[in-house]
């Protein structure tokens, strides 16, 4: 698994307080995980994050999904749950103490669903990410194929937006994206069709190019990669972009 920029993991003592807690089940290797790696962003999907158990109490309140003799808890129950992660598009992963069920709350679905995980017996760093993946194939019905990677919240990190406008003989940001790894080949690279991430570890971030948008280009970086982000801001507006701000 490729680990973006530097982890910034919970203390000791928070991780120790999490393993005494009564009557949660976590998913397997989610608290190593978590010790390891710290709070993120895995494969640009599921915001892994530390239990939280405030979040889901008002829903319990609102009817955003329906309730029937299958549904694996009641209404009330959802504010009992304790929140262990979100999708980038507000889903929510949890558990529920009392039945010691993993719950998928989805953001655009009207039941709730109870996640059934493989057992497994042998606790690694990287047993978390495989949870997760199966997470993935039961919601989705299929597997993520792009790289494995993981974006740890730093607390660190800035960005800057650029623009590749359009106009004739422009260069497109897919082509924009190959001059990008010629000229600087990337640690990892993760492209779909409507986007395309290169990560440089010597900038503890990566730069984003957004083929949806046709035209934003972004750098993400740590602050102590000063140097690394200014080549790369200066190679990017050598070839056509420019800040956002020059946009008009």
């Amino acid at each position: 698994m490729y680990i973006v920029s530097q982890p910034k993991p919970p203390s000791e003592d928070r991780i120790q307080a999490l393993t005494t807690i009564d009557a949660i089940s976590f998913p397997p290797g989610y608290l190593r995980f978590l010790r390891r790696f710290g709070e993120g962003t895995y494969r640009g999907w599921m915001n892994v994050q530390l239990p939280d158990t405030e979040v889901l109490k008002p829903f319990a309140e609102y009817d955003l999904w329906e309730h029937d003799a299958d549904s694996p808890i009641t209404q009330q129950q959802i504010g009992e749950c304790i929140a262990i992660g979100t999708t980038v598009d507000g889903d929510f992963l949890a558990v529920h103490p009392q039945t010691a069920q993993l719950l998928w709350l989805p953001r655009h679905d009207e039941y709730l669903k109870a996640v059934s995980l493989q057992e497994r017996t042998q606790e690694d760093d990287g047993m978390y990410a495989m949870v997760l993946d199966e997470i993935y194939r039961q919601v989705y019905g299929s597997d993520q194929e792009d790289a494995v990677y993981y974006e740890p919240w730093t607390g660190s990190r800035s960005h800057l937006f650029l623009r590749l406008p359009p106009g004739r003989n422009q260069l497109s940001l897919p082509e924009l994206a190959g001059m990008c790894r010629a000229a600087y080949p990337p640690d990892l690279s993760v492209e779909t069709p409507y986007t395309c991430h290169l990560f440089y570890r010597q900038l503890g971030g990566y730069v984003r190019l957004n083929y949806a948008n046709q035209q934003e280009v972004a750098i993400v970086y740590e602050h102590d990669a000063q140097q690394a982000f200014d080549n790369m801001e200066q190679w990017l507006l050598s070839n056509g972009c420019e800040p956002y701000s020059s946009a008009q």
